[in-house]
């Protein structure tokens, strides 16, 4: 089942465009309203909008950031294999440089994300049906 993806037109995603939804469910983003836009205080720099694998899940929780278990008191439901989830591009980079990147989901990334992550290696991690 295809969710609807509406363009969000204040913020560009890598590709130079209006950025497109990453997920309302689970609900993703900074700001919690399914885009992977931030700010200056998003320090985290939650930019990239992946697609997420069981491999990167448990990769993930090895390095500190359990990703798959529920945490009710914030609101957050645990993520499975295929949710999309904006993840912090520091994260995405350092799973890439050690061979666990998850799928790109080009139009939702933040443009901002390619201060850290050249758009070469993005595309070549891009989820096929974007």
């Amino acid at each position: 089942m295809s969710e609807e993806r509406p363009l969000l037109a204040k913020s560009l995603n890598v590709l130079s465009e209006p950025m497109h939804l990453c997920s309302c469910k689970p609900l993703t983003g900074w700001y919690r309203d399914g885009f992977c836009k931030t700010d200056s205080s998003d320090l985290g720099q939650h930019t990239v909008c992946c697609v997420m694998t069981d491999s990167f899940l448990t990769y993930s929780k090895a390095q500190g950031n359990d990703l798959s278990t529920p945490a009710p008191q914030y609101g957050f439901p645990g993520l499975k294999a295929g949710d999309h989830w904006c993840l912090c591009a520091p994260r995405w980079k350092q799973a890439f440089e050690d061979g666990m990147a998850p799928l790109v989901r080009l139009k939702s990334t933040e443009i901002g994300a390619l201060g850290l992550i050249r758009l070469e290696v993005l595309i070549q991690h891009a989820y096929k049906e974007d």
